[in-house]
């Protein structure tokens, strides 16, 4: 069948739900059981659309959290990091959001297989790290307190990982997510390390929250201005 004609051909399966067109001159069939009852995942064609528009990407933040286990407070759309700008769009009724992502070649990922079709996510530690940096990314200071916790927790965080990516953050992630295990989980091996590393990210301390003002107790561990109180945010 001659390219041009393609869009007419599926006009018809697409309004029914048989195909979906998540960028230009993509096609990509649903799965039956999504073709009645939307929203399609976006795990069912986030990686062909990317490859359409030769963009490197990771599904992060919250929506690589909830894959890792960390489902305190999903996101309300798949948040993708991107090698270059991407306009956010729904697609089969998903919300898809996109972040430029610096280095994002450097960042650490895995390959989930879903039903269909496989793709890219950000490592635990990585997206640790990620909510710890984008905290309105990533719902706020609560919620992102409570993802890392959840994270260390369920995906068992290596420390030693984390300091090892700290180089790619602001030195404010690293020192945010030692702070967090540290206080609310019952700790994990190689903090010690990961202290270290944040303590000489930079001279300066950060602060917990970067909605609140440099006030506050220091944390000299983690060079960290406690300036909020996550369980009041």
């Amino acid at each position: 069948m001659p390219v041009n004609h393609v869009p007419q051909r599926l006009a018809a399966p697409r309004r029914r739900g048989e195909w979906l067109t998540p960028a230009s001159g993509l096609w990509v069939p649903v799965l039956a059981e999504y073709r009645m009852t939307p929203p399609v995942p976006a795990e069912q064609f986030i990686d062909a659309m990317m490859r359409h528009l030769d963009a490197g990407y990771y599904v992060g933040w919250l929506s690589a959290a909830g894959l890792w286990g960390a489902s305190h407070q999903a996101a309300m759309a798949t948040q993708v990091a991107v090698s270059r700008r991407i306009r956010a769009r729904t697609v089969g009724g998903s919300r898809l959001v996109f972040r430029e992502r610096s280095r994002l070649a450097d960042i650490p990922v895995v390959r989930r297989e879903g039903r269909w079709a496989g793709f890219w996510v950000s490592t635990s530690e990585a997206t640790a790290l990620d909510v710890a940096d984008d905290m309105a990314f990533s719902g706020g200071l609560d919620n992102a307190v409570t993802v890392i916790a959840e994270l260390a927790e369920e995906a068992n965080l290596d420390m030693a990982r984390v300091a090892a990516l700290a180089a790619l953050f602001p030195a404010a992630a690293a020192r945010r997510v030692g702070w967090v295990v540290e206080t609310f989980t019952d700790g994990a091996r190689g903090l010690d390390e990961l202290a270290a590393v944040a303590a000489g990210a930079s001279a300066s301390p950060s602060r917990l929250s970067p909605y609140h003002a440099d006030s506050g107790p220091l944390d000299q561990r983690w060079m960290l201005r406690l300036n909020a109180d996550p369980d009041r945010e």
